[in-house]
């Protein structure tokens, strides 16, 4: 049954790009082929016997040697009423974040396939595994303006498996979908699991400076018997200051019942800035400051009296070296209200990591 769903959705994107490159003359060359690699190396100044981050990072979590975050694959259609992408993917982040899916649906970074639903109006049904609706990070580090991501990102959902109705309004200041899922971040439902979830995405663009977004998910990510309803909602951002200067803000918020019935949840949140400045078109600048809370280990579970309680900053420079290549370089650090990390193999709250990456993308 596993191997039959992998390749339904490998035909359901083939068949897709097919029909619609046999459309008309003009669509025939909407078919196009990507990559895109990211190694990195990570240092850690205290010195554990780990190789390995602790456990709430999902990208960038071996230290201590080279290693590949995510090299993808990617196979794209794009045509007036159809479009359609496949990407295969490995690295650490591909097996840190599909740790739960069977094996052969271990590679599927992104498997879905879209119909425009009206002639009239920018209306689309997309269908597979897509990017998340949730937050302005993406597992792709090339889009993102630090070079490792914030903790908010790696512990809300990189992708989503089900379908989605999006609108974009005439003049692209709105846009709106709603989504059926299988779970949070899931190919497949957990075990014994019979309900799907829901989300809903609303971006407005006032103008070319400004960008708002709300995101939701509504759901259960555990058996029907152990059912506790999660409900978490993503709000940020993005200012251009200037010429210059540009700043995200975002807060996330969730609450999970304590128990299934239960009037009772236990909440996290997450506030972050980042503000970004463009010293020439080949080099740039981040800085980083967020705060996660998670007490009761719905997200983040420590096992410490105060659970996870953790403040980040971080610093990041990139360098443009070629259209296509990127060198960026970060200086990260955590401090906690427990004393969840290891210095020098003992206890300690505080832990500091410097990062390296090249990005080659094509």
């Amino acid at each position: 049954m596993k191997d039959q769903l992998f390749f339904l959705i490998t035909a359901f994107v083939f068949s897709g790009a097919t029909l619609a490159s046999e459309t008309s003359q003009e669509e025939k060359h909407a078919l196009s082929l990507g990559g895109y690699l990211e190694t990195y190396y990570i240092h850690d100044f205290d010195h554990g016997s780990s190789n390995t981050r602790p456990s709430f990072a999902y990208s960038h979590n071996r230290l201590g040697a080279p290693s590949i975050n995510l090299a993808i694959i990617k196979v794209k259609l794009e045509s007036e009423n159809i479009r359609a992408n496949l990407a295969l993917g490995s690295g650490s982040y591909m097996r840190a974040n599909y740790a739960l899916e069977p094996d052969d649906l271990q590679k599927v970074f992104e498997a879905n396939v879209g119909l425009k639903l009206s002639d009239q109006y920018n209306l689309w049904l997309d269908a597979g595994v897509l990017p998340s609706h949730i937050g302005f990070e993406s597992a792709i580090g090339a889009e993102n303006w630090t070079l490792t991501r914030s903790i908010l990102a790696d512990n809300s959902p990189y992708f989503e498996t089900g379908l989605r109705v999006s609108y974009t309004s005439e003049d692209g200041k709105w846009y709106a979908s709603g989504l059926l899922l299988n779970g949070w971040q899931r190919i497949q439902r957990s075990d014994g699991s019979t309900m799907p979830s829901i989300g809903h995405q609303l971006t407005y663009k006032p103008n070319s400076k400004i960008t708002l977004n709300s995101s939701s998910f509504i759901g259960n990510d555990k058996s029907d018997q152990n059912r506790k309803m999660r409900y978490f909602h993503n709000f940020y951002g993005q200012y251009q200051l200037n010429e210059d200067w540009s700043l995200i803000a975002g807060f996330d918020i969730g609450a999970e019942q304590k128990a299934r019935g239960s009037s009772h949840y236990n909440l996290w949140f997450t506030p972050i800035a980042i503000a970004r400045y463009r010293y020439s078109d080949k080099l740039g600048f981040s800085l980083r400051a967020e705060y996660y809370q998670d007490k009761n280990g719905v997200i983040v579970d420590t096992g410490t009296p105060s659970g996870f309680r953790t403040m980040s900053y971080s610093a990041n420079a990139d360098f443009k070296v070629l259209s296509n290549v990127t060198l960026r370089a970060e200086l990260r650090k955590f401090h906690s209200k427990d004393k969840i990390y290891l210095n020098n193999d003992q206890p300690s709250q505080n832990n500091l990591i410097a990062t390296t990456a090249i990005i080659f993308a094509f």
